[in-house]
């Protein structure tokens, strides 16, 4: 499936969790090999309920319960996938993932690599619900994404808004490698658009250019592109134009067009929920400074979480808004 026209196809408005149980809907329907496992994903639904209704739809062998372990989920659904299944595991939160690290980074994304392609597990995708903003706390908030960009074999996707988490999470299912599909989980409810009730696909390693302008690029991804278009809008309003991108893949991402971006405008912002240290931010950086260092007109910038465990009490200090993104703005553009 291509990209959705949305002026001629049919549309319904969703928010970015109906988007997700949409994608699943179609997928199962569309392919009888599709199979959803995780935690209490069956009759509840899920924690968040992104999986309602998909039992009761397509069954239990389709839509079933794990026991409470993500090495075990993981390993299961590798299983699945290497024996001709297209597995969507949920990791109930995006913190529980690292039980299953082992499975994830030494099997799932060697799988094809040590056979010299005589096998694969590229029907896998692994769900999990990212990011803080629900005051989760230490446990219910982190970003690791840049855990698993570290490790080739793997694809690694994020989107933010409904129309993008239903075409990334159908190309992500029929992808053929092991794809990672972490969810903003803070605009699970709160991010509404339309959204095609048909069938589309939104091509994986591609950003999309948000926002065209002249003065500074502005990069992120996940529910925060949010606080990004915030902060253009208050820049604009200072005379400040800025070009928005959001990189939606972060495995491979897409170099060229912020590259491309970059060597227009001169400068560069990066921010991410992640703390500063080890962030994608740091590789986004580092490359864009070996292909564009002759254009640069400041430093590069990061706008990140803070270097200290996720905090509760504390989480709106610790989250990248857009006032921090704002002033980081200002302080590139005036350097």
């Amino acid at each position: 499936m291509g990209r959705a026209n949305m002026n001629t196809v049919e549309t319904k408005r969703m928010n970015l969790l109906q988007a997700i149980n949409s994608a699943l809907d179609t997928a199962m329907e569309a392919d009888g090999k599709v199979v959803c496992l995780g935690e209490d994903i069956g009759e509840f639904g899920g924690v968040f309920r992104a999986t309602s209704n998909l039992q009761e739809k397509f069954g239990r062998p389709r839509c079933f319960n794990t026991p409470l372990t993500e090495q075990g989920i993981a390993g299961f659904a590798i299983g699945l996938a290497a024996q001709g299944s297209v597995a969507v595991a949920e990791i109930q939160f995006a913190d529980y993932i690292f039980p299953a690290f082992d499975q994830i980074v030494n099997e799932a994304a060697k799988f094809r690599y040590r056979s010299g392609d005589q096998f694969n597990c590229g029907g896998l995708t692994i769900r999990a619900p990212y990011g803080g903003g629900i005051d989760g706390g230490l446990y219910h908030s982190q970003s690791p994404e840049a855990y698993f960009c570290h490790t080739p074999g793997l694809k690694v996707v994020i989107p933010s808004s409904p129309y993008q988490a239903k075409g990334l999470l159908l190309a992500a299912i029929r992808d053929p490698d092991p794809v990672l599909f972490f969810e903003p989980k803070a605009i699970y409810r709160a991010s509404v658009g339309e959204v095609p009730v048909t069938d589309y696909e939104l091509p994986i390693g591609v950003a999309e250019v948000v926002q065209e302008g002249t003065d500074i690029t502005l990069l992120g991804w996940g529910a925060q592109m949010i606080q990004i278009n915030k902060a253009a809008e208050m820049a604009a309003g200072e005379g400040i134009s800025c070009e928005v991108i959001d990189l939606r893949t972060l495995l491979p991402w897409d170099r060229d067009t912020v590259a491309t971006s970059v060597s227009k405008t001169g400068r560069l912002l990066i921010s991410h929920e992640a703390p500063l240290t080890g962030g994608f931010a740091g590789e986004i950086t580092a490359t864009i400074q070996e292909r564009c260092f002759l254009s640069l007109e400041s430093p590069i910038t990061r706008v990140a979480g803070l270097d200290t465990p996720f905090p509760l009490i504390q989480e709106k200090q610790y989250l990248p808004d857009y006032l921090k993104i704002y002033e980081a703005i200002k302080a590139s553009v005036n350097f």
